[in-house]
């Protein structure tokens, strides 16, 4: 991306922190493709002719994002990790409804092109995940950070650094420990499930 695009970018989310609505629609063309792969990433693990869509989810993210208020946008950067952390939460909290619904208990949670329900197995790998990212954030939350702006957005070492103020060298080495210490917490969390 070049660099009068993310300037573009960060000047559109400061007007929408300022509280221009049409900001958010002209920003939308412009990170969508990132947010479009985002959304890949999130969905690779799904089963084979899952009904929702990686544009399904960018669309439940825009509508998410558009019930934001006042959020002061550092920059694109610091866009796209909400954005990761709106996509995972989506995610899992349809995942968690769908258990339930399974149960017997209500659905909080509806996604109009979401029609079919994950399996359980995918549901409860969601639930995992989310479960180990949120024992991360309570271990380090940088690292946490790190591994949104990585796995989940796609940034590059060089942008990960960027967006946290820190240097390459320590966006690396904690990117080798937050995927060892999300390895161990899968594997424990498999031998006790």
């Amino acid at each position: 991306m070049g660099s009068s695009c993310a300037t573009e970018i960060t000047v559109l989310l400061r007007a929408w922190r300022d509280g221009d609505r049409q900001a958010l629609e002209k920003l939308v063309p412009l990170v969508y493709q990132r947010l479009y792969a985002a959304a890949q990433r999130y969905m690779a693990e799904e089963r084979p002719g899952h009904i929702l869509q990686n544009s399904a989810l960018v669309n439940e993210l825009y509508l998410q994002l558009s019930k934001l208020n006042k959020i002061d946008w550092h920059d694109r950067n610091h866009f796209y990790a909400v954005c990761a952390q709106l996509m995972r939460r989506i995610l899992t909290d349809y995942a968690r409804s769908q258990l339930r619904s399974k149960r017997g208990a209500r659905s909080d949670i509806t996604l109009d092109d979401y029609h079919s329900a994950l399996s359980q197995a995918q549901q409860a790998s969601l639930i995992t995940l989310d479960d180990a990212l949120r024992d991360l954030a309570a271990f380090d939350e940088r690292m946490l950070r790190i591994v949104e702006l990585r796995a989940l957005v796609g940034l590059s070492v060089e942008e990960t650094a960027a967006a946290l103020n820190i240097s390459e060298r320590t966006v690396k080495r904690e990117w080798q420990l937050a995927k060892g210490w999300l390895l161990r917490e899968f594997s424990r969390s498999s031998a006790s499930g």
